[in-house]
């Protein structure tokens, strides 16, 4: 098993986690869901619970750094705030929407992390990508279906989550192999915390012994996909794997349907294949630019 791993190249190992990731988002927005109409700051403490307190042993067992290397804390900051509000966003909008249109919004984020890298990160952003990128915009009006009315408020909120994980990622890339997957978990899941407990204090709401089971699982899973998406950018650039990210809304669409009884519309299936089609362009353009190099 170690020689298969260690002849597996990065690329490989990457979008195995990243697959593994969408996989435990998907069951966590799921929990989520489950655990009723429960405040959103009442949720994302409890998820970022579990996940604290994993990668907490994880960094005792390993004797790692648990707040990263002094020179690191100042985007380990950036990545944990905009994961913070990234994590809120969401889950407003998983509770409001339907799940697979609440999460394929949230998968905007790879083609915002082009437009960040480009302004940020002084990437070179070329015409194609930029194309992929409006079509893929134009593609999520189909799961928004503007109205000029408060109905619209849960799109947006999802598509602000999109451009908060998209910070937060490219955070990561960052970071790169500077800091272990366990620190970065730590340092966001503990930031997440202290900034959400007041607010979920003021915002408490008595739970029953389910609902409290579906939020530890919440966090179990998301634990699973924080790790998994934290590993995977490590292994490898986004422009490789992230279309292996977008298996969490066939995952998502499954669990909707199973448990939920929720189908998405047909605008909202014309959206997903405009994007998912956008995304899988940007994936063999990049590939294609890899073999020219």
């Amino acid at each position: 098993m170690d020689n298969i791993k260690n002849n597996m190249s990065e690329t490989a190992k990457g979008i195995i986690c990243i697959i593994i990731s969408a996989f435990g988002f998907a069951m966590m927005s799921a929990f989520v869901k489950l655990s009723g109409d429960l405040p959103t700051f009442q949720k994302t403490f409890f998820r970022n619970l579990v996940s604290c307190i994993v990668a907490f042993a994880m960094i005792l067992n390993t004797k790692e750094s648990f707040f990263g290397k002094k020179e690191n804390r100042g985007i380990l900051t950036l990545r944990a705030a905009f994961g913070t509000l990234g994590i809120i966003f969401n889950y407003y909008a998983i509770d409001k929407l339907v799940l697979s249109d609440a999460n394929m919004l949230n998968k905007l984020s790879p083609f915002i992390v082009i437009i960040f890298s480009a302004l940020f990160l002084k990437e070179k952003i070329k015409t194609n990508q930029m194309l992929a990128v409006l079509v893929a915009f134009a593609g999520s009006l189909f799961i928004i279906k503007p109205t000029f009315n408060l109905d619209v408020i849960p799109s947006l909120v999802g598509v602000s989550g999109a451009f908060c994980a998209a910070a937060a990622y490219t955070c990561l890339r960052v970071l790169g192999g500077k800091e272990k997957g366990a620190t970065i978990v730590f340092y966001f899941s503990l930031f997440s915390l202290v900034v959400i407990l007041p607010f979920m204090i003021i915002s408490y709401e008595s739970m029953s012994i389910l609902q409290f089971v579906y939020l530890m699982l919440a966090g179990v899973f998301a634990t699973v996909g924080q790790f998994g998406i934290t590993w995977a950018y490590k292994y490898a650039p986004a422009k490789e794997i992230s279309i292996f990210d977008y298996s969490n809304i066939i995952f998502s669409a499954i669990i909707s349907i199973i448990l939920f009884k929720a189908f998405p519309d047909i605008f909202s299936i014309i959206g997903y294949f405009v994007i998912f089609g956008a995304s899988f362009y940007i994936f063999r353009y990049n590939k294609k630019l890899d073999k020219v190099k």
